[in-house]
């Protein structure tokens, strides 16, 4: 499962991040994100009752759909339980991946220094997200890349339509477009039409 993840990630090469306090219809936001060019959505657990989300966006389509933030091993038991085909750590969680493994579920462990990244592999990540990536900028992609050639890099946090081609020529595997694809408000309001087309200015802006 990890080498099909990894293959269709390195292919797709974006991740759509839903940190939103009301979803409506998660079903029909996956399939605007879809229909704007991403196949892979991120739902995190900052969302109130995510597991109820994941269920209803699983249902539908449970191809590409994850869950993030999640910090706990009973949290990653229960968003599995949900459907989550892969999980998605802000930092290096020990317990998540314990969890993951066991259940044969990619996950994705946030770091940001060397010493991290070196962390997430010894525990087992799938895939490194790095977190801010805006931080430091795509250069700072690049520099990881020398000590860890065959790290599946993911650069997460402030990435949009500007710089997300620029962090993937740096050697990300993939990018996650957060807020700029899909803000709260227009999450809240099911405006479905505006999230596909901000989603298929991402894509686009990755080519």
């Amino acid at each position: 499962m990890t080498a099909d993840f990894l293959s269709q990630l390195s292919k797709d090469r974006v991740i759509a991040v839903v940190r939103a306090p009301e979803i409506p219809d998660a079903a029909a936001l996956c399939a605007a994100l879809r229909a704007g060019g991403i196949r892979w959505i991120e739902f995190t657990r900052t969302t109130p009752g995510l597991a109820a989300h994941l269920r209803r966006a699983v249902a539908d389509d449970g191809d590409g759909i994850g869950a993030g933030t999640v910090m706990t091993g009973e949290q990653a038991e229960e968003l599995i339980d949900a459907g989550a085909k892969y999980l998605v750590t802000p930092g290096c969680r020990p317990e998540v991946t314990e969890v993951a493994s066991a259940a044969g579920v990619p996950v994705v462990l946030g770091a940001l220094s060397p010493t991290e990244v070196g962390l997430a592999l010894d525990l087992g990540a799938d895939a490194v997200k790095i977190f801010p990536a805006r931080a430091f900028g795509p250069g700072y992609l690049r520099d990881l890349a020398g000590p860890f050639p065959d790290v599946p890099l993911v650069a997460s946090g402030g990435v949009d339509e500007d710089n997300a081609a620029a962090f993937l020529a740096a050697g990300a595997r993939a990018v996650c477009a957060g807020s700029n694809v899909v803000p709260p408000s227009l999450v809240a309001a099911g405006d479905w039409p505006e999230i596909t087309r901000r989603a298929r200015a991402f894509t686009d802006s990755c080519r």
